[in-house]
């Protein structure tokens, strides 16, 4: 159980955190092409993307007009599959002679040896890898029958960098909720130190696939494996920052849910929109790094993320936990946007 006292303390950091807004971490959707065609994608990106990939100075332009503590920032390399493109590293050099931090989420497919110490070379500082479960359940997920094998020589290549932040992801579904021990343990194998699971929020191409959605019985014991696995400190194992759990937040996490989105996270998108997370509904973008200064827009707009008394409607509306969940995550706030489309605390 979360007392009185740690929710009132968690709540005054909260509301100081949304006062100072500070930028800690910028997604740049560097691409919207992928080489896979994973049932899951919430962003529905395609091997011929609509969009061309943002050109390196565009992209520069917009980071040059950012004052914050370098130390306290990194900017994230997102897509799409951002190793589609061939001159990540010239970017993650001209970040680093900025003194910024950068790093990439990836699939691992294109992840070879090569371009391991060429990334490593330009300044890579931090990975995410997705291993979505053992190999049937893994390669069903990304729909690729070579994607496990690739994934894991990925892993195993990433893990060999004692400088590297690296971890990796998993997205829990029907398919792999019963493997979990297992990718433990082989995750554990690989010298992998950093494990993060999430769940399916229904946009992009998981909006109709049922065998993407928990029950709500999984749900429970996916939060009571990770509750466990906390406890045995084999692996730095938690729940992402996806949504409010309840009586299990202190349980499941290193931290109380808090979803930074337009507070501390910003991202720009394929289009030079200015905005949040990635997977937030395109619609609450706040600007645009071709008609607008991107700092100046991050200081005086994104009031939709900073006050969400909006979200104060639907199955949100009356609920004792708003003051601590505020609407969950934000990317659940698609469509109509008139209901929350997942509560994880009524799992």
């Amino acid at each position: 159980m979360i007392s009185a006292i740690k929710r009132y303390a968690f709540r005054k950091f909260k509301e100081s955190e949304v006062k100072l807004h500070e930028l800690n971490y910028l997604f740049w959707e560097c691409t919207t092409r992928c080489n896979l065609n994973c049932l899951h994608c919430g962003s529905d990106c395609a091997k011929d993307s609509a969009f061309s990939d943002m050109p390196i100075d565009d992209f520069l332009k917009a980071i040059d007009t950012i004052e914050t503590n370098s130390q306290n920032f990194t900017v994230v390399f997102t897509g799409g599959e951002p190793l589609m493109r061939s001159d990540i590293e010239l970017c993650g050099r001209e970040l680093r002679k900025r003194g910024l931090k950068w790093a990439i989420v990836s699939n691992g497919h294109l992840y070879d040896e090569k371009r391991h110490i060429s990334l490593l070379n330009s300044g890579l500082g931090a990975l995410t890898i997705s291993l979505d479960g053992l190999e049937y359940s893994h390669n069903w997920l990304r729909n690729n029958d070579f994607s496990f094998k690739k994934v894991i020589a990925a892993i195993e290549l990433a893990a060999t960098s004692n400088r590297l932040n690296f971890d990796v992801v998993t997205c829990v579904n029907q398919q792999n909720i019963d493997e979990l021990v297992q990718i433990k343990d082989l995750l554990v194998s690989k010298n992998v130190k950093a494990w993060r699971l999430f769940t399916i929020i229904p946009i992009g191409r998981a909006v109709d696939n049922s065998l993407l959605s928990l029950s709500d019985f999984q749900f429970v014991s996916l939060m009571e494996f990770i509750s466990e696995q906390r406890k045995q400190k084999e692996i730095d194992i938690k729940f992402s920052c996806e949504g409010f759990v309840g009586n299990y937040e202190p349980l499941v996490r290193d931290s109380y849910f808090f979803c930074r989105a337009g507070i501390n996270i910003g991202s720009v998108l394929i289009d030079g929109a200015i905005s949040a997370c990635p997977n937030i509904d395109r619609d609450f973008s706040q600007g645009n790094i071709y008609t607008d200064n991107f700092f100046d827009i991050w200081q005086h707009k994104f009031q939709p993320f900073r006050n969400r008394e909006w979200t104060k409607k639907g199955q949100c509306k009356s609920c004792k936990d708003f003051k601590d969940c505020q609407g969950n995550g934000f990317h659940n706030w698609h469509g109509d946007k008139k209901n929350v489309l997942v509560c994880h605390k009524e799992k």
